[in-house]
C-alpha cells in the first residue's frame, strides 16, 4: 500500500531510508512517483530487507528509470551482462569503487544512477560514503563559482582502467579489460541537473584528467583543491549494508566510496546502473 511508504533522512546533506516498498513486485504508478520524488530529494535512497530482487526484478526496477548500461571495460554477470558483480574475495586487498567517484562520467553520456543489492556483506566494515555535489557547489564562494561556470573538464577511463588503476583489473573476482587508449570526453565542470535544474560541481577524481585547455599540470591545484572540498564531512553521509539492503544514487549530483576495511572477509554486491544523458 502506497500509505505506508516512509522516507527518512539518514543525514543532514543527503541520503533517505525508504519503508513501505517492496522492489521485487510491480510498483504502481503512485508508488513510483514518491520513490522517484525521494530519489530527487535526497540523491541516494535506500531500501532494506529486499531478499526478493532476482536479477530480473533488479533490472525491472532500473528500466523503470531509463535504459541500462553495459559496461564497456567490466563483464557483466552470466546470462545479465547489465548487472556488475561486484566481488571481493576474502584474500583480496583491493576493491571495486575504493575512492570517490562519480560512476561512467568517463562516458560521453554518463550515467543517471545505479542500484546496488548486496548479496553477501562481511561481519563489520564495507560501508559506502556519499557526498552532495550540490552542496559542494554551493559552498564555493561567488568568485570561484564565476570561475568554474566558464570550465570544461575532460573525463576519461584511461587512468582508472589503466596499468595503474584501481579498478576490477587484476582481480580474481572480476573480469575486466584494459584501457590505456579508452577515449576523452569533455563535461562542464558546474553542471546542471537535468530533472531540479539545481547547480553542482561535476568533477571527480577517479575519472577527471584535467580541465580543456589547460594542461595536467596547470589542471593539477584547482582540480585537487575541489576534490578536497567537495568530500567535507557536512555534504556527506555513510550507509552500513546488510543482506538486502539496496542503495540507488544519483550520479548526476553525487559522488561515493566503498570503503575497503574488511580484509579476510567477503563482500558480494550486484550492481545496475542507468544510463542518462548528456550534462550540460
Amino acid at each position: 500500500m502506497t500509505s505506508a511508504i516512509q522516507v527518512k533522512p539518514i543525514s543532514g546533506a543527503l541520503g533517505a531510508e525508504i519503508d513501505g516498498v517492496d522492489l521485487a513486485s510491480d510498483l504502481s504508478n503512485e508508488a513510483f512517483d514518491q520513490v522517484h520524488q525521494a530519489f530527487l530529494d535526497h540523491h541516494v535512497i535506500f531500501f532494506r530487507g529486499q531478499h526478493g530482487l532476482t536479477p530480473e526484478k533488479h533490472k525491472a526496477f532500473g528500466r523503470h528509470f531509463g535504459t541500462l548500461n553495459v559496461h564497456p571495460y567490466v563483464k557483466g554477470m552470466e546470462g545479465h551482462p547489465e548487472i556488475l558483480e561486484i566481488i571481493k574475495e576474502p584474500e583480496e586487498k583491493t576493491n571495486f569503487g575504493g575512492g570517490w567517484h562519480t560512476d561512467m562520467s568517463f562516458l560521453e553520456e554518463p550515467a543517471l544512477g545505479s542500484i546496488l543489492h548486496a548479496i553477501e556483506v562481511p561481519p563489520f566494515g564495507g560501508d559506502t560514503l556519499w557526498a552532495n555535489q550540490h552542496l559542494a557547489y554551493e559552498a564555493l564562494s561567488d568568485g570561484l563559482k564565476e570561475t568554474l561556470e566558464g570550465l570544461t573538464a575532460i573525463h576519461s577511463a584511461k587512468g582508472e582502467y589503466g596499468p595503474k588503476g584501481q579498478s576490477a583489473l587484476n582481480r580474481q573476482s572480476m573480469e575486466a579489460t584494459a584501457a590505456p587508449d579508452a577515449p576523452e570526453f569533455e563535461h562542464p565542470v558546474v553542471r546542471t541537473h537535468p530533472e531540479t535544474g539545481r547547480k553542482g560541481l561535476y568533477v571527480n577524481p577517479a575519472f577527471t584528467l584535467r580541465f580543456k585547455g589547460w594542461s595536467r599540470r596547470e589542471s593539477r591545484p584547482l582540480l585537487n583543491y575541489l576534490f578536497e572540498h567537495s568530500r567535507q564531512e557536512p555534504f556527506t553521509c555513510r550507509f552500513r549494508w546488510e543482506a538486502g539492503s539496496v542503495a540507488f544514487w544519483d550520479n548526476r549530483s553525487t559522488w561515493h566510496f566503498a570503503l575497503n576495511d574488511y580484509h579476510g572477509h567477503r563482500r558480494h554486491m550486484r550492481r545496475v546502473t542507468v544510463n542518462g544523458d548528456r550534462p550540460f
